[in-house]
């Protein structure tokens, strides 16, 4: 039973969780990122470079026969896999520059007023030390 308990505490951490739903929002992200070059930007860049299909780009290195399938290099996949990438690690590198700012804002921010009861507080223990 303590087994069981140990992963109940790990498993419901904040960071566990923060984590998990990272992971989930990451995959969603990514496969809308994967859409939009894909579906978006490659063929507005295909058509720019005179009609060219990404995904059709390959190159064969041994033709097809009746017992095997052609080998290709398949680079235009390549291509659009990277595009997808740097996409990702753009938008990433955005969200992490804006949240190391708003920390460094946080931090720059001037200390809180010390509250009345602790103000009062300190008036009393000076009387009392008098």
């Amino acid at each position: 039973m303590r087994f069981v308990s140990e992963f109940k505490d790990f498993a419901l951490k904040g960071n566990v969780v923060d984590l998990a739903v990272g992971v989930i929002i990451g995959t969603a992200f990514g496969k809308i990122v994967a859409s939009a070059v894909s579906d978006v930007i490659m063929p507005v860049v295909g058509i720019l470079l005179g009609g060219v299909n990404f995904t059709n780009l390959k190159y064969t290195i041994s033709d097809a026969t009746a017992d095997h399938p052609a080998a290709t290099l398949n680079y235009g996949t390549f291509i659009q896999t990277t595009v997808d990438f740097t996409i990702i690690a753009f938008v990433l590198f955005s969200v992490i520059k804006a949240m190391n700012s708003m920390k460094k804002k946080q931090e720059a921010a001037p200390a809180a007023p010390a509250p009345a009861t602790e103000v009062l507080l300190t008036e009393i223990r000076d009387l009392l030390k008098k």
